[in-house]
């Protein structure tokens, strides 16, 4: 089962085929907007400036399950997002990413890829590369910067 098999929400309340990025390397994140990691924004939209018009999408996924640092609407992530970083790469509505309402794609992820604690999701800026064929081929840390995945994305590009 590739990841175009899933639909998400975006932050705008439309819902996402993730099959629109059909033959794409993708990174998927779930992101928050008061965390320590907050400022991977700016390391996340270098990234897609650069990639993105080689095939390369990111797929951020706003979360509050740690430390409650996602407090906000989809709105205001988005309005926050866009003052603060000017992050043009899709924001997807808020979900859960570890319990019982885990999003069905984040189950997926989890079961391709797991982490230091198994299958949970550590914390936040927690990152999947997905390659050109819908297939998850990493997984990296929240102290991953963004910036350090370029060669591993340019990769998945060729």
């Amino acid at each position: 089962m590739p990841i175009y098999d899933f639909s998400a929400r975006l932050g705008t309340g439309e819902t996402r085929d993730l099959g629109a990025y059909r033959g794409k390397a993708l990174m998927v994140v779930n992101v928050a907007s008061k965390c320590g990691f907050t400022p991977q924004y700016k390391g996340l939209q270098d990234l897609y400036d650069q990639l993105g018009p080689r095939g390369f999408e990111i797929l951020a996924f706003p979360c509050d399950q740690f430390g409650g640092q996602e407090p906000g609407s989809d709105a205001d992530i988005a309005a926050f997002c866009d003052l603060n970083y000017g992050v043009r790469f899709p924001l997807f509505a808020k979900i859960e990413v570890n319990g019982i309402s885990t999003h069905p794609l984040y189950v997926w992820l989890k079961r391709q890829k797991g982490g230091l604690l198994g299958n949970a999701i550590k914390w936040n800026f927690t990152k999947f590369l997905v390659d050109r064929s819908g297939d998850v081929v990493a997984r990296f840390a929240p102290t991953t910067l963004p910036g350090s995945l370029a060669r591993e994305v340019t990769a998945l590009l060729e």
